[in-house]
C-alpha cells in the first residue's frame, strides 16, 4: 500500500467541482435544498461487533468505564510502539512490523455495534451460515486454498473490500469515505480497494436481478434529515456473515441479500450510520448495525492495491512445491 498517491478521482471531481464541501454545522443545507453530508468521514472505532457475555444486557457503558477502556489501549499501543529489544529477538513476539498503519479508533460507549436483535449478537444461523462457519472454523482464512488465483479472496485480489456490507465496516486501517452531493445524487469513494458508490435519488426503478455488482445497486431518498439507502443486486459471492464466510471468491450469500442504510449528520463532526442487513442465505432474521463516522480533516489518499499483485505468484509457486513435496 503505497500511501503517498492523491487519489485522482477525475469523474467524481467532475460531478462535485462545483459543490462546496460542508464543515459547519449539522442541518446544512445543501444549495438546492438537501441535508448536507458532504465531507470526508472515518468509521475507525473499536466498539465490537457482538455484545461481549460480561455485558450481556447492556446497551451502554458508563463515562468511566469508556474512559479506562480508552486508556488502557493507549497504554498498550504505547507499549508496541516502545517495545524493548528482547522482543524483536527470534521466537519472540515483536508485534505487527507496520502498527503505524493500524488505526483501530476509539471505544465509543455502546456494548456492541450490533444493535438489533437487542441482544447484541447475531441471530441464529441457517443451516447453510452453520456450514460455512464449521468450514471457516476447520480451515481458518482457507489460506490452504492454492490451487488457483481464483481461490483467493476477493479482497485479497484488490476487487473489493468484501463487497457491501463489509465495505462500509470498520477494521483495523483505511476506514475512511469521502462523501459527495450533486442534485439527485450522492457518491461515496471509499478508500480501500478505491470503490465508489454512486446513489441516485431520482425514484428510478431497480433493474433486472440477472444485472449484479459486489457493491449491488443502490436507491436512495431522504426521510427528513436521514440519507435512506437501498440496496440490491449483489454479486451471489458476496457474504454478510462475519467474517466473509470461508473467506474464498465462491462462497457467498447467492441471491436475496439486501440492505437499508440510514445516514444522519446528529453534529458538526459526526454522521450516524445504520444498516439493515437482510441475509436469508446465512441467517434465520435480519439483523442492525449503527457506528458513528467522525469527520476528518485529512485527506483521501489512493489504497494503491491492484489485482495483479506480485504476492500471488508466490502463494500459486508455493502451493505447487508443496503439492511437488508431497507427491501430487
Amino acid at each position: 500500500m503505497d500511501r503517498r498517491l492523491r487519489v485522482r478521482a477525475v469523474p467524481v471531481a467532475a460531478l462535485v467541482a462545483s459543490l462546496t464541501l460542508a464543515t459547519s454545522a449539522a442541518g446544512q443545507t445543501t444549495p438546492w435544498g438537501d441535508p448536507d453530508l458532504q465531507g470526508t468521514w472515518t468509521s475507525s472505532g473499536a466498539t465490537p461487533m457482538e455484545r461481549p457475555d460480561a455485558l450481556a444486557g447492556r446497551e451502554k457503558l458508563s463515562d468511566e468505564e469508556v474512559q479506562s477502556i480508552r486508556a488502557q489501549t493507549a497504554a498498550r499501543d504505547l507499549e508496541l510502539l516502545n517495545a524493548p529489544a528482547e522482543r524483536t529477538q527470534v521466537g519472540t513476539n515483536p508485534g505487527a512490523y507496520n502498527n503505524f498503519w493500524m488505526d483501530p479508533g476509539a471505544r465509543t460507549d455502546r456494548t456492541s455495534m450490533l444493535i438489533d436483535p437487542p441482544t447484541g449478537r447475531f441471530p441464529a444461523q441457517t443451516a447453510t451460515g452453520v456450514e460455512h462457519t464449521n468450514t471457516q472454523q476447520k480451515a481458518p482464512a482457507g489460506m490452504e486454498k492454492n490451487d488457483t488465483w481464483e481461490d483467493r479472496h476477493i479482497w485479497e485480489r484488490c476487487v473489493t473490500r468484501g463487497g457491501m456490507p463489509n465495505a462500509m465496516f470498520p477494521r483495523g486501517y483505511n476506514n475512511n469515505m469521502q462523501l459527495f452531493q450533486a442534485p439527485g445524487v450522492v457518491v461515496m469513494l471509499i478508500e480501500q480497494v478505491h470503490e465508489v458508490r454512486v446513489v441516485p435519488l431520482d425514484d428510478r426503478p431497480q433493474v433486472s436481478d440477472k444485472v449484479t455488482q459486489w457493491n449491488g445497486l443502490s436507491r436512495g431518498h431522504w426521510e427528513g434529515d436521514t440519507l435512506v439507502v437501498e440496496t440490491a443486486n449483489l454479486d451471489g459471492r458476496v457474504s454478510a456473515l462475519q467474517p466473509w464466510s470461508d473467506f474464498s471468491s465462491h462462497k457467498g450469500s447467492g441471491k436475496g441479500l439486501t440492505l437499508v442504510e440510514r445516514f444522519t449528520r446528529v453534529s458538526p463532526d459526526t454522521l450516524e450510520y445504520e444498516v439493515e442487513v437482510n441475509d436469508p442465505t446465512m441467517y434465520t432474521a435480519p439483523w442492525t448495525v449503527n457506528y458513528p463516522f467522525t469527520q476528518m480533516s485529512d485527506l483521501l489518499y489512493e489504497y494503491a492495491c491492484h489485482e495483479g499483485n506480485v504476492g500471488m505468484e508466490g502463494i500459486l509457486s508455493g502451493g505447487r512445491a508443496e503439492d511437488l513435496a508431497a507427491g501430487r
